[in-house]
C-alpha cells in the first residue's frame, strides 16, 4: 500500500539511510566482487595496528582478518588503509573502506550525526595520562597550571576539558594534528603530560627513546568503549561485522580456540556445534557459509588469543585484561549467544 511505502521512506530518511552507492549495491557484494576487504586502521599504534617487517599486525588488524576469513574464506584478503583520527569517519562514510577497525570510541554523536553504526565493544578502555617519572606527579589532579598534549579529532580532547573544568583546574591543552606530533610534543617538553586512551598510552610509551622514564598515572577519567564501525545504511553488512566480533567472544566462553578447533568439531554440545556451523544453518541467515565463525576463529583465535597475543600481559604492551575479562571471570566482556 502507498502508506506503507511512504512510512518506509520516511523511516529511512529519519535514520539517515540515504541510499548511498555502497548500500544500493550492498557492501557484502562489493567485498566479494572485489575479492578483498578494505579495512581502515590507525597510522601506527603498537599492539593495535602497526607495520612489522612490512606486514600489518595488531589487535585491530587481526579483527579485520577475522572478518575477511568469515566473508571471503581467507584472512589475508584484506587491504589495510591507514587513517588519522581526523579522517577516519569521512573515509568510512565516503566508501573508501568497508569497515573501520581503529581504536575508535562509541559515542552518540558518531552514530547519530555521522550516520555510522558501532558493531560491538571489543576493548573496554578509559582515558588516562602519561607523565615523566621525574615530574613527581602521582595524579591527574596535580596538573593544574600545567600543559597537557592531546590529539585533535579524538574524544580525548573534549574529555580532558570536561575533567579539568569539573575539578576547577586551569590547564593549557595543547592540540596536535596526529598521534606522532602529539607524542613528539610530549617528548620535547612542550607539555608535562599527554592524554589519550589508556591502552594507547601503553603503546605510545614504547615509542619514546627511554620508555622507562615515563609513567602512566592511575587516573581513568572516562569510559572509552572501542570497537569496529560500519556505515549506517547497510544493516546486513553491519550484522556480519557485529556477529564476527560476538563469535570471537562466545568462542572463548565456550572454550573453543584456534588450537582446540579439531576437538571442538567433534563436540556434542549444541552451542559449540551452532558456533562452528555444524548445525543450525545460521551462516545463511547472514548471507555467509555456515563455517563463517569457524574460519574467523581458525584465522585469529578466540577473544583471549586475540587479546593476549597483541596487547596482553605476555606481549610488549603488557596490559592486564581487567574489564576485558569475560563476565564470568570478573570482567564485563559479554556477547549474545550464536543461536
Amino acid at each position: 500500500m502507498m502508506w506503507r511505502r511512504t512510512l518506509a521512506a520516511l523511516s529511512l530518511a529519519l535514520f539517515g539511510f540515504t541510499g548511498s552507492a555502497a548500500a544500493q549495491t550492498g557492501t557484502l557484494e562489493q567485498v566479494r566482487q572485489r575479492g578483498s576487504l578494505q579495512c581502515g586502521v590507525s597510522t601506527g599504534l603498537y599492539g593495535f595496528s602497526f607495520q612489522q617487517d612490512g606486514k600489518w599486525a595488531g589487535f585491530d588488524v587481526d579483527f579485520c582478518r577475522a572478518v575477511a576469513a568469515a566473508v571471503l574464506g581467507n584472512p589475508d584478503r584484506v587491504t589495510f588503509v591507514p587513517l588519522t583520527a581526523a579522517e577516519r569517519f569521512d573515509a568510512l562514510k565516503a566508501g573508501r573502506i568497508d569497515v573501520l577497525s581503529r581504536n575508535s570510541t562509541w559515542t552518540l554523536q558518531r552514530e547519530a550525526e555521522f550516520g555510522l553504526l558501532f558493531a560491538a565493544v571489543l576493548f573496554h578502555d578509559g582515558q588516562g595520562f602519561m607523565v615523566r617519572r621525574n615530574s613527581g606527579l602521582t595524579s591527574a589532579l596535580e596538573l593544574g597550571g600545567k600543559a597537557v598534549c592531546v590529539q585533535a579529532g579524538t574524544t580525548s580532547q573534549g574529555a580532558a576539558r570536561d575533567f579539568f573544568a569539573a575539578n576547577a583546574m586551569t590547564v593549557e591543552i595543547k592540540v596536535y594534528p596526529d598521534s606522532a606530533s602529539t607524542l613528539a610534543g610530549f617528548a620535547k617538553g612542550e607539555c608535562i603530560a599527554v592524554t589519550t586512551d589508556n591502552s594507547g598510552l601503553f603503546a605510545e610509551r614504547l615509542k619514546l627513546d627511554r620508555p622507562a622514564e615515563a609513567i602512566i598515572l592511575p587516573d581513568i577519567i572516562s569510559k572509552e568503549p572501542l570497537g569496529p564501525v560500519t556505515r549506517g545504511d547497510d544493516l546486513r553488512w553491519h550484522n556480519i561485522v557485529k556477529w564476527v566480533a560476538f563469535a570471537l567472544i562466545d568462542a572463548e566462553e565456550l572454550g573453543v580456540s584456534a588450537q582446540s578447533l579439531p576437538q571442538a568439531l567433534q563436540s556434542n554440545k549444541p552451542d559449540v556445534r551452532r558456533l562452528l556451523g555444524l548445525e543450525g544453518g545460521l551462516g545463511r541467515m547472514l548471507g555467509l557459509e555456515d563455517a563463517w565463525a569457524r574460519r574467523a576463529i581458525e584465522a585469529v583465535g578466540n577473544f583471549a588469543e586475540l587479546y593476549e597475543r597483541n596487547v596482553g600481559t605476555g606481549s610488549r604492551l603488557g596490559i592486564p585484561r581487567g574489564l576485558n575479562q569475560l563476565w564470568s571471570a570478573g570482567g564485563i566482556l559479554y556477547a549474545p549467544p550464536v543461536r
